[in-house]
Order: structure tokens, then C-alpha cells, then sequence
């Protein structure tokens, strides 16, 4: 799509405005994302708008999974639903070959529902119901157990439906950061993951096939994940020499940081974020010194959404008003608040305008529309002047905001996606009223007023 002309302008830059990582503060705007005008996309499905770039999402599957592989060849990606469980999102990782994991019976049914057969679903998660391990043991799922219970009812299950299913263990340890996730599974220092699987061998009714951890969230070193890994595969070791079982797989499950800045952190997320090549490394080490892994070629599974889809995605957002704080800081009112970029609450996200504005800056802060003092999208920042109706984007914004977001006060908007051929199509409509009240139910004698 041809570029509309914009005319020649002069914009000022002071010298020495450049921070320590060679960071201008000068704003630059962005109109277009794939190529396809942001007043177009704004025509197609209003304002705000959630939008999704298909090229991005394969781009960044395939890079993790090649990287991964040159570490160690028998590694896996799997797609983590609980990031963004949009059915057409989620067919993008599947298309790719990723399995699903997934958290809750919901999950799981939106797996079934895409097409994924129970035998390529991980089924994680604290809180699996009775009727949820049924259907995922008789489908052939990997169920990853997290508790004693958990085990007695598939224990259970599986003498009523005549079936041995296939589990893991899951399990928590020190991996040097903190603070440590120790809520998932059972612990390996105490000699808790040990014991648990001592009991699930004795008891005869299930084959262990794998251990799963998932030590932590937005994780920023890479070592984490080595010292994950060789405490699992020793772990796998003393499973053979102990029970004489050998496993199928290792799951380090997810944590992988994007490129987005933590509301804390000084150093830009891009600067500070590790790459793909460093955690592989970090991992591929830890296998590939591995006497187990010499003997028996477990297979790796990774479950890390966030780094795969949050740079994907964008929110458009347009501007209701405007307001001169008693601080001297500027306020921007956007149509879009936290109820819907709920991660606006983590991350000191990108906002950038979608066409020239020259002129000088002033510190801003963007409000979303709610009637709430925390509804605030970005904290204060040198950024142009702006005008009702201007339009502004706001990224990464891919993962978790379309699972976490709430239906309060706004309804929730159009989110599109664009295609590899730059095709552009509304992947989840706009609600209105009827979504709001559809299962709602008022007595008889609350009907008249």
C-alpha cells in the first residue's frame, strides 16, 4: 500500500540527549504495522484494536525452535495456551508443529476444539478435576501431576477406565534466582520428588514418562535454566538406577523474558532480555554434559509463550482528551485502559504516536478510560503534543492481555490479525451488551420498576 506524503519538517534535538545506552529521547512514530497503514486498520475494526502479525509469530516460533535445536536436536516447542488462547493464534503455533500445553480443563477443551489430539497435549496445572482426568487419560494425554491427591484420583481413574496413563512428575528446586517458584509439584532438595516417585512406581498404575519444572516467570538468567536442567537429568539418573525406569522426555516448561521493560527495571528489556542463543546455550550445555542423556536421548520440551507472541502484538489506541497535571506532566486519556492491557501494570511498555508530530515534548502520561486511579497505560515520558482522535501504538502487547483481560466498565474491543500475504481479518469481534447479559437471569419479581 502506497504511503501518503508527509511533508518535509524540522525537528529539533539538543545535544546531549542521548542516554547511557545511546537512547534518544526523541519520539519516533510508527504508522504501519506489516506494511499495512495503521488508519486502515483503525477503518477495518475501530478503536482500540488489538492486532496480530502472523509473519512475526511464525518468524519467532521457527528462530526458537532452530536455536534450540542446534544445542541439542531433540528438542520440542510446545505452545503455551494460558499466553493467548485466541483460536486463530494458537493454529499458528499448531501449524508450526507445536503441541499444546495447557492448564485447566478449559484449556484443555480448547485444544480438542482446535484439532489437537489428546496424545499432543501437556496437561499441567494445580487444579485438574475428576471429570477433566478422565476424558485426558482416556484421550491419551501426558497429565503432569503436581500433588498426592492428584495422583490417588488418577490412581483411581485409571482401574475404572482400564487404562494406564501416562504421567509426569513435576517438580520445584533451587535454581539460583529469586524468589523461587515452589507452589508446582514436589520439591528435589527435600527428596519430596523423590519419595513421590517412589510411591507412583509402587503403586503400579501409571507410566512415568517424563519430569516437568517451571521455575519462574520473565526469567533474566539464562544459568537458571542450566542449573534446571542438570538438576533434572540427575534427578532422570537416579529414577533408572532407583526404579529402573527410563524416561521419555525432560520439560522445562516456560519463563523465557521478552523484549518488553519491566516497570523496575532501568536497562531497556532489548538490551536486557536475553537472546534465544543464550538460553539454548545455557540448556544445551547442561544436556550435552549429561551421562543420561548420553545413554538415553531424553526428549526437551519447552512450554515458553511469552517471548513467542508478545512482540507480535500491538494495541491501537485513540486519544479522548487531554489534561495539564499539577505536577506540569501532561495526561493523555486513551480509549484502551489496563481492564484490557492488563501487562500495562508490569511493563513500562512502548507508546509511540502514528504520524509526525513536530514540536517540542512534554512529560506524558497515558490514562486508559476507566474510573479507576491505577487504570494508568504509561507512566511519564517526553512525547509530542496530541490531539483528539490522534491515534497512538502501543507495544508488546501479545501475551496474556487477550487471557487476562477483564470485561469491566468498557466493553472488550476487535482483535485482527494480518496474514502473511497482508491480508487483514477480525479474529475475535467486539463484545456488546448481548455478551454482557446473555447468562444473566432476573427473577420474576425484579422485572418490574
Amino acid at each position: 500500500m502506497k504511503k501518503a506524503y508527509t511533508a518535509p519538517y524540522i525537528e529539533r534535538n539538543s545535544a546531549g540527549n542521548l542516554n547511557k545506552y545511546a537512547h534518544t529521547t526523541v519520539v519516533r512514530h510508527q504508522d504501519s504495522i506489516d506494511n499495512i497503514s495503521i488508519k486502515s486498520l483503525v477503518e477495518l475494526g475501530g478503536s482500540p484494536l488489538f492486532v496480530f502479525s502472523e509473519k512475526q509469530i511464525r518468524r519467532s516460533y521457527r528462530r526458537l525452535q532452530d536455536t534450540i535445536r542446534i544445542h541439542y536436536p531433540k528438542a520440542e516447542v510446545s505452545w503455551s495456551y494460558k499466553t493467548n488462547y485466541l483460536g486463530a493464534i494458537c493454529n499458528i503455533f499448531h501449524q508450526e508443529g507445536a503441541p499444546a500445553e495447557v492448564v485447566s480443563g478449559m484449556e484443555y477443551e480448547m485444544a480438542r476444539r482446535n484439532g489437537i489430539p489428546g496424545e499432543r497435549i501437556y496437561f499441567n496445572g494445580p487444579s485438574k478435576r475428576k471429570s477433566e482426568l478422565s476424558l485426558a487419560i482416556s484421550e491419551g494425554a501426558m497429565i503432569h501431576i503436581d500433588h498426592l491427591e492428584e495422583m490417588y484420583l488418577i490412581e483411581k481413574l485409571a482401574d475404572e477406565l482400564g487404562i494406564t496413563p501416562k504421567v509426569a512428575i513435576r517438580m520445584n528446586m533451587d535454581t539460583g534466582i529469586s524468589p523461587l517458584w515452589t507452589r508446582f509439584g514436589f520439591n528435589y532438595e527435600n527428596g519430596e520428588a523423590y519419595r513421590t516417585v517412589q510411591r507412583l512406581v509402587s503403586g503400579g498404575k501409571m507410566q512415568l514418562m517424563g519430569l516437568h519444572t517451571h521455575i519462574g516467570t520473565f526469567i533474566l538468567d539464562p544459568n537458571a535454566y542450566y542449573w534446571a536442567a542438570t538438576k533434572m537429568l540427575a534427578f532422570a539418573q537416579t529414577i533408572k538406577d532407583s526404579f529402573n525406569v527410563v524416561l521419555d522426555y525432560i520439560d522445562l516448561g516456560g519463563g523465557f523474558a521478552s523484549a518488553n521493560t519491566l516497570i523496575d527495571q532501568y536497562t531497556p528489556g532489548e538490551l536486557a532480555s536475553p537472546s534465544f542463543e543464550q538460553y539454548a546455550e545455557a540448556i544445551g550445555i547442561a544436556f550435552n554434559a549429561s551421562y543420561y542423556v548420553k545413554e538415553h536421548h531424553p526428549r526437551l520440551i519447552l512450554e515458553t509463550g511469552r517471548v513467542l507472541i508478545d512482540e507480535a502484538g500491538y494495541l491501537i489506541a485513540s486519544v479522548l482528551g487531554k489534561k495539564n497535571l499539577p505536577t506540569g506532566e501532561r495526561a493523555v486519556i486513551l480509549d484502551a485502559g489496563v481492564n484490557i492491557n492488563i501487562t500495562a501494570w508490569w511493563y513500562k511498555q512502548r507508546v509511540v504516536p502514528t504520524k509526525p508530530f513536530p514540536g517540542s515534548y512534554q512529560n506524558t502520561v497515558f490514562y486508559g478510560p476507566l474510573c479507576m486511579n491505577i487504570d494508568v497505560i504509561r507512566s511519564a515520558m517526553p512525547f509530542p503534543d496530541l490531539y483528539y482522535g490522534d491515534t497512538v501504538l502501543i507495544s508488546p502487547v501479545g501475551a496474556y492481555n487477550v487471557t487476562q483481560w477483564m470485561q469491566f466498565i468498557e466493553y472488550r474491543p476487535n482483535v485482527c490479525l494480518i496474514s502473511e500475504t497482508g491480508n487483514v481479518e477480525i479474529i475475535r469481534e467486539k463484545e456488546d451488551i448481548t455478551d454482557i447479559v446473555a447468562r444473566e437471569y432476573i427473577p420474576e419479581h425484579l422485572r418490574r420498576i
